[in-house]
């Protein structure tokens, strides 16, 4: 029972909400990228990345059909993603955002590969100060 709980631990993204109330998960590795984007995310959440590098998946939670997602929490989302991304260093990086039912794990690919269609991109330059306003919810 420990091992288990354990294990789901480890696959537990990391979860922030945005200034304007919405809920972002973060996947740290590839096990909770796989696991925040093809278990915990919808057809209709958002999913960013950073374009053709490595990095976290991160998960915008949809807050129904009735609300479009606010600009400022696409930017803070995006953020994240150029954030927790191995051109985070960069001045600017260009990510990747779509909704999760635009995403396909290709046959036996390793855990958090995907292939995606129906994207946008933004440049966005890091802004640690952000990151560190943005309330950080803890996960257990």
């Amino acid at each position: 029972l420990k091992k288990a709980k354990k294990e789901t631990n480890r696959l537990q993204p990391t979860k922030y909400i945005s200034k304007d109330g919405w809920e972002i998960y973060v996947g740290k590795n590839n096990l909770q990228n796989n696991f925040l984007t093809f278990k915990l995310a919808s057809g209709n959440d958002t999913w960013l990345h950073a374009k053709n590098i490595q990095g976290s998946h991160i998960i915008i939670k949809n807050k129904g059909s009735k609300q479009s997602l606010p600009l400022g929490t696409l930017i803070q989302a995006a953020n994240l993603a150029a954030y927790f991304s191995k051109a985070k260093k960069d001045n600017k990086v260009l990510v990747d955002y779509t909704f999760k039912k635009y995403l396909k794990k290709p046959k036996n690919a390793k855990p958090g590969m995907v292939i995606y269609s129906q994207e946008k991109s933004l440049w966005i330059k890091v802004d640690p100060e952000e990151i560190r306003s943005m309330k950080k919810v803890s996960q257990k």
